[in-house]
Formats: structure tokens, sequence, C-alpha cells
């Protein structure tokens, strides 16, 4: 049943880390090759991002239900892999619903960020918030690789 558990707890890490590269460099850049303009592009974009980070959220709780029944301690939770997970839950949590409504909000003000101008207090607030999306997600990603190295290392993988 450990065996059952531990797998669990990678396939949660795997698929989040998954998802979220498969998201930033894959499915953004080629959304915003293929698709006609960049408003619909940053729709999709939007739209899959909302769908990761929910993805995220069941997968960080996924890898805490199995580390509780294998470790049968909260102490657990108190690890540097665990600390990871919480982490990547913060970030994606705070991107959701503290950044991404905000960016929508300023989508539907501005009508089309292409036709929007350049120099828009709109258009501003809006690459500011971008950028905090990205350092966000990066974010999640970096503590991602953390908590995967920790978890192989904690399971003894290859040693």
């Amino acid at each position: 049943m450990s065996s059952i558990l531990r797998t669990l707890e990678f396939l949660a890490l795997g698929l989040w880390l998954g998802s979220d590269v498969f998201l930033s460099f894959v499915v953004a850049p080629g959304a915003f090759r293929v698709l006609g303009s960049r408003d619909a592009a940053g729709a999709m974009v939007g739209f899959a991002l909302g769908r990761m980070h929910l993805l995220g959220v069941i997968c960080g709780i996924v890898f805490f239900l199995a580390r509780l029944a294998r470790t049968r301690t909260f102490a657990s939770f108190v690890a540097p892999v665990a600390l990871c997970v919480v982490l990547m839950i913060a970030l994606t949590v705070a991107s959701q619903v503290g950044v991404s409504p905000r960016m929508v909000m300023l989508r539907v003000q501005m009508g089309s960020i292409q036709a929007t101008a350049q120099d828009s207090p709109l258009l501003a607030e809006f690459s500011r918030l971008h950028r905090a999306s990205v350092a966000l997600e990066s974010g999640v990603l970096l503590a991602g690789f953390a908590a995967m190295f920790l978890l192989v290392r904690e399971a003894g993988v290859g040693s």
C-alpha cells in the first residue's frame, strides 16, 4: 500500500508540473502563433490557465491525502517537499483568485487588447498583471521542480 500511495504523490506532482510546462511552453506560444488575433489567443490561454490552476490545486490535495495516508502523521506536512507543495498551492491560488480576475476585468474594459493604444493606462495595468502572473507561474514551476527533487531524494530513488 505504501508503494501505491507514494506513486500517487509522484503522479500528482508530475501531472501538475507537466501541465504547467505544457501550457507555458506549448499551448501559450502556439495559441499566439496559430490563432488569428492576440485577443483570441489571450482568451484561449486564460481559459486553459484557469483549468490548469484547478487541476493544480486538486493535484496538491491528492498529494497531501496520499502523503497523510502513507505516513499517518501530520509531521510529514512540514517536510521540505510538503512545504514546496504548500507554496505551489498558495502561488496558484494567488494567481487564480488575485491576478486572473483583474486581468479579465481589464480585458473587458479595453474591449480589445490588440486595438488598445500602447499608452493606455489600462494596457499598462494589464501588462503589469501579466508579469505578475508569469512570475507566479514561474514560482510554481520552481517550487515544483524542488518538490520533485526532494520527493525523489526522500524516496531514496536511485541510491
